[in-house]
């Protein structure tokens, strides 16, 4: 239909080409990806940082596409998914008869990475006991793999990336401050969806053309209650709850619309948002409704911004732009408590 004609764009297409699948425009996101702009052509470690689900993969690669290492090895390692005893061969290699089961000489990530990218995926969840290892490599780029005193020089650029707040980490002797120096050169944060909320939509029928293209379907019409009810919800998951709701949805599609995938809102939890009226309805509604079950509070960690996955601060100013402030609150309220029950 035309709405996924019109994003079909070149100017999408050019995206694609240069940011490898990272769809939106939103500010937020266009602020992260002048920042990959600017540090790309360097040489310099980068840090991604932002929630589970953001992408950060997807930023270490525009990182290595964008840069003069493009075209050479993108090696990726997520150091959370190796046991303990392993990652430190995975990392640098082994000699064979290194150690009991080592029946081959194995070639590590380093290794496999040298003159292209090495992108460590997870950073935060590193052990201890390797820390001064990488710093090593970092430094010096060199190492020697596990069972061998050669030294092995190599050439590569460095992408760590976390969920997890390494500077507090620091602070709690769970990371060393000198690794986290090191690899803290030039940050790149990825905003959580709730932040990006303009590209939700762009996202949705992004997600609905790759996999009704996989599956042989034909979606033709993403109804405008559904699209109000994704750019609603909070999305904890960020793009990858997206993407899973998505897919799901494709697969339970009939007649070329796809259905709403959001699960159902359960009773001890805010109610939803009714599928009448406008964006600016559901969004004055769903303020309220939180706010009601806080019992008031805006912030703190029980408050209604925490309860929406909001800064303070951002709550704050969508209560002015829809009109929400003291003097009219308990009146508010009320209004929606008088109104029908409300369901998604």
């Amino acid at each position: 239909m035309g709405a996924f004609e019109r994003l079909r764009s070149d100017e999408r297409e050019d995206r694609d080409r240069q940011f490898d699948h990272i769809v939106g425009n939103s500010p937020a996101l266009e602020s992260a990806l002048a920042e990959v702009q600017r540090v790309a052509p360097t040489d310099s470690t980068v840090l991604v940082l932002g929630e589970t689900g953001t992408g950060k993969e997807l930023i270490a690669r525009a990182i290595h596409n964008l840069s003069a290492r493009c075209g050479r090895p993108f090696v990726k390692l997520n150091c959370a998914a190796i046991p303990f005893d392993l990652l430190e061969s995975e990392l640098f290699g082994h000699e064979k008869g290194a150690f009991t089961g080592a029946v081959a000489q194995k070639i590590g990530r380093f290794e496999m990475a040298d003159t292209g990218t090495l992108f460590l995926d997870e950073i935060g969840d590193l052990p201890l006991g390797l820390q001064p290892k990488l710093l090593r490599v970092l430094q010096e780029q060199e190492f020697e793999r596990v069972g061998s005193g050669r030294t092995h020089h190599i050439n590569l650029r460095l992408v760590a990336a976390t969920h997890r707040d390494l500077a507090q980490m620091v602070a709690r002797k769970e990371f060393r401050s000198d690794l986290y120096y090191r690899l803290n050169v030039f940050p790149v944060v990825v905003p959580p969806l709730r932040e990006r909320r303009e590209d939700i939509r762009q996202l949705a029928v992004h997600f609905a053309e790759v996999f009704a293209r996989r599956m042989g379907k034909h979606i033709e019409q993403i109804p405008e209650t559904t699209m109000d009810a994704f750019i609603a919800y909070p999305w904890p998951g960020n793009v990858r709850e997206l993407q899973n709701l998505i897919e799901r949805a494709v697969i339970r599609s009939d007649d070329g619309v796809l259905p709403n995938p959001l699960p159902s809102p359960q009773t001890n939890t805010t109610p939803p948002i009714a599928p009448q009226g406008t964006l600016r309805d559901h969004e004055a509604t769903l303020i309220l409704q939180t706010l009601r079950a806080a019992g008031g509070m805006i912030g703190g960690p029980r408050g209604a911004a925490a309860r929406l996955g909001l800064k303070r601060t951002t709550l704050v100013s969508k209560m002015k732009r829809l009109g929400i402030y003291r003097p009219r609150f308990q009146q508010l309220i009320d209004e929606v408590n008088e109104g029908p029950e409300l369901a998604v």
